[in-house]
């Protein structure tokens, strides 16, 4: 077997395996907390090295006892040691004061004197280790707290995600792509797209105050009121005067939603949305290469009892792109405290505008971390992206009025 193996490697192997032997009797006499960090021999030399100091000092001096000045080499060792070994340092510091101090004193008063420092020491070593042990069952009780609030917090996030749609939707004449990263395990943004029929369809982006499990609750409660307004007839008002009116109820005012709607028609090739205090969407117009910006026309929702908002529209053209986000991409920040910006993000969409719509999320999304990469994002970063392909529609016009399937008609 050993001609199979490298002499050198050989000698390392047994190099370590001796090491290993020399190590354990040492880490053995350790607590768990302070064998896992340094070396193990120093806890060891400062334990020896004060009862040798304090052994030499009481040798020195004869007049009076020194006895008690042990107290400090067994609490250092009540703190290093375990219970085992610090216990039984107590008869050996008792052993070394009349080894190193004879007296002529009465039997009576040496046995007294032996007990009350015996005594002394036992409750010293007592009361340390005491505290280190009510300190390691707070530190296991913590750090069972701690799973367990990962595991729910993992948990919260597996039913955040559920929110979110699943696959793309199959509008002709649209490509849509939407992707949501949350700053903690969750988060307070999102984003969601409702076919309202074969050729028209929701966008919906939000955005609640705040980070973490509050705003993740919140979240959670904006997105099933959207959902369930499904059933409804999907009028922007309507819809957003009923979820004001959920939030408002249920926030304490310092709890709001920045959402942005938007309903799309292909065949009509029209805009309309309403933004109620959210970040504004972009919108490049492909004929001039123009960016509008889709700027809030009304407060966040759940601030006021009653939301008054206006509907503002726009005509689409073929080659168009609309850019919703949350303010955890603007917001972004580099070690010199400077902002990716919305002119950053403008000059992203207008250089990627002749991309798919998810390339050009990609796109935003790593310019933006690129841009944060030695920080970090600090909120929630969530990015919509719609480009308009009407020539798409336009071809499944023409196959549905020939008498042949359109392109939302044909089997997957």
């Amino acid at each position: 077997m050993n001609d199979l193996v490298h002499p050198a490697v050989l000698e390392s192997l047994q190099a370590k395996l001796f090491g290993a032997r020399r190590r354990v009797p040492l880490l053995a006499l350790l607590q768990r907390n302070v064998a896992s960090n340094g070396p193990a021999w120093l806890p060891l030399v400062l334990v020896l090295g004060a009862i040798g100091a304090v052994a030499y000092a009481d040798h020195l001096v004869v007049s009076i006892s020194l006895v008690y000045l042990y107290i400090l080499p067994l609490a250092v060792g009540a703190i290093f040691l375990r219970k085992e070994i610090s216990y039984s340092l107590i008869p050996v510091c008792i052993l070394l004061h009349h080894y190193d101090s004879p007296r002529n004193i009465p039997l009576g008063l040496w046995i007294f004197h032996t007990l009350s420092a015996m005594l002394c020491f036992t409750f010293v070593v007592y009361l340390i280790q005491g505290y280190i042990d009510q300190r390691e069952a707070l530190t296991k009780t913590v750090q069972k707290q701690r799973d367990e609030l990962l595991q729910d917090v993992e948990l919260a996030a597996q039913v955040q995600r559920m929110f979110l749609p699943v696959g793309k939707p199959a509008i002709p004449g649209l490509q849509i792509a939407g992707m949501m990263q949350p700053a903690r395990g969750v988060g307070g943004d999102y984003y969601d797209y409702i076919p309202i029929n074969a050729h028209t369809i929701q966008l919906i982006i939000a955005d609640v105050a705040g980070k973490g499990v509050p705003a993740a609750l919140l979240m959670s409660a904006t997105a099933a009121a959207m959902q369930l307004e499904a059933n409804h007839q999907r009028n922007m008002l309507e819809m957003l005067g009923r979820l004001n009116t959920g939030i408002h109820a249920v926030s304490d005012g310092g709890r709001f939603v920045t959402l942005l709607v938007a309903e799309i028609d292909a065949p009509k090739r029209t805009l309309h949305y309403v933004n109620c205090g959210h970040n504004p969407a972009l919108l490049l117009q492909s004929k001039t290469g123009t960016i509008t910006r889709m700027n809030a026309s009304c407060p966040p929702i759940g601030i006021l009892p009653q939301e008054l908002c206006e509907v503002s529209s726009a005509d689409l053209s073929p080659g168009d792109v609309l850019v919703f986000y949350t303010d955890g991409v603007t917001e972004a920040e580099n070690r010199f405290s400077e902002e990716f910006g919305i002119q950053r993000l403008s000059e992203v969409v207008r250089r990627g505008s002749s991309r798919s719509a998810e390339e050009l999320m990609n796109d935003i999304f790593n310019s933006a971390s690129d841009f944060c990469r030695e920080v970090g994002f600090a909120d929630d970063v969530t990015i919509l992206v719609v480009k308009c392909d009407f020539g798409e529609y336009d071809q499944d016009l023409g196959r549905s009025q020939h008498g042949y399937p359109s392109s939302a008609e044909l089997p997957i």
